[in-house]
């Protein structure tokens, strides 16, 4: 992704007209805030933290202009990275409760390090950060099978899982595109993380069947598209088939088809994705329909269970809180909306993918062009 001319220079908060205002945004993030430790961890409602969550939490902090608490949260997750570049899948009060580690819980600390050099344009940060980023993305690079998916989890003992998921794959794309930005940055290319993030991006938008059937939720539809691995007319044909399944109208997007239950952070996040690929009017409505469910401290409660008409679950979630902000940001528009770039452009890819290693995953070894015609393997 190119660097934009000017870094940080803008910092005026989100505001969309008649769904949120600017002030609205901020209390927002003091209620994120509000939640953060005093070692400047941000966890989930129950008080464990996991990286992914933290860093979206830090990323939100950013946005509304929460300087502090955001570099007190990037602090934590460079004093909290592993000897190998991971992070503990579950920890709470400084205590290690899970000791398997995810990779793209590990990967996405390039996304909100890149994040923060675009909001603020500090490069001492992005030099106190670059060896973390470096070595969560070693890490994360270390699980990718033949074909181009990535494996999970590491158990406790180092061996491997044995199968990928399509959504963390998908946000390990978004993470690979912003460590090679970073890393052009800092002048230490990583020729490696471009093959990665080729096969990586060749095995979402190519093979269905390098994952585990998560269909029934509604991460598993749109993250390959808010992910940036599926672009173009693939992009238009996934959202399109998965629409009925997911959008119950005037509420928002369902967690999973088969339960009657909308989540705020689900319906942020395809309306960034639907952003990406130019559906601004549609993702503006849905930020907006998911509007009953912020409550008065500026913080949003999880999600809604329709059929009884109560909150499920009963909490406020401080990555709901995030993915709002998030939204905001990514559909406030405008040229000093630079942030909002990371799910626009940093990942995007080629509508058609054509594969690295044709005899490691399979596809047809014929020139792009007769490839293309052939269709995608799976």
């Amino acid at each position: 992704m190119r660097l934009p001319e000017r870094l940080g220079t803008d910092n005026r908060i989100p505001e969309l007209p008649g769904i949120l205002t600017a002030d609205q945004v901020i209390t927002t993030g003091h209620a994120i805030a509000a939640g953060q430790q005093a070692d400047g961890s941000i966890g989930w409602p129950d008080g464990h933290v996991d990286a992914w969550n933290h860093v979206e939490c830090a990323m939100a902090l950013s946005v509304c202009g929460l300087t502090e608490p955001a570099r007190r949260a990037y602090a934590w997750l460079a004093g909290a990275q592993q000897p190998d570049g991971s992070w503990p899948v579950r920890a709470a009060s400084g205590r290690i409760e899970e000791r398997h580690t995810e990779a793209n819980h590990a990967a996405y600390c390039a996304v909100g390090v890149w994040h923060e050099l675009l909001v603020t344009g500090d490069e001492d940060f992005v030099a106190r950060h670059w060896a973390m980023v470096r070595a969560a993305l070693g890490f994360t690079v270390g699980l990718q099978a033949p074909r181009g998916e990535i494996i999970w989890r590491r158990h406790p003992d180092g061996s491997p899982d044995s199968y990928a998921l399509l959504t963390g794959s998908s946000s390990m794309y978004q993470s690979l595109r912003c460590g090679i930005a970073l890393a052009d940055y800092v002048g230490e290319p990583q020729p490696d993380w471009e093959l990665a993030a080729t096969c990586l991006g060749h095995a979402i938008a190519c093979h269905p069947e390098a994952f585990a059937d998560k269909s029934r939720y509604a991460m598993d539809w749109y993250y390959p598209v808010l992910g940036g691995a599926v672009r173009g007319g693939a992009a238009d044909r996934t959202v399109k088939n998965g629409w009925d399944t997911f959008v119950v109208p005037g509420l928002g997007v369902r967690c999973v088809s088969d339960e009657p239950w909308v989540t705020a952070a689900e319906t942020c996040e395809l309306a960034m994705a639907l952003d990406a690929i130019g559906q601004r009017e549609q993702a503006v409505e849905l930020v907006g329909q998911i509007q009953f469910l912020r409550a008065e401290d500026g913080g949003y409660w999880t999600g809604w269970q329709f059929t009884n008409s109560r909150y499920y679950p009963h909490e406020h979630s401080s990555y709901t809180a995030a993915a709002v902000v998030l939204a905001a940001d990514v559909l406030a528009g405008g040229a000093h909306r630079r942030a909002a770039a990371i799910f626009r452009d940093a990942a995007a890819g080629p509508e058609v993918w054509q594969p690295a290693d044709p005899g490691a995953c399979g596809c047809d070894p014929r020139p792009a062009t007769a490839a293309v015609q052939a269709g995608p393997a799976g």
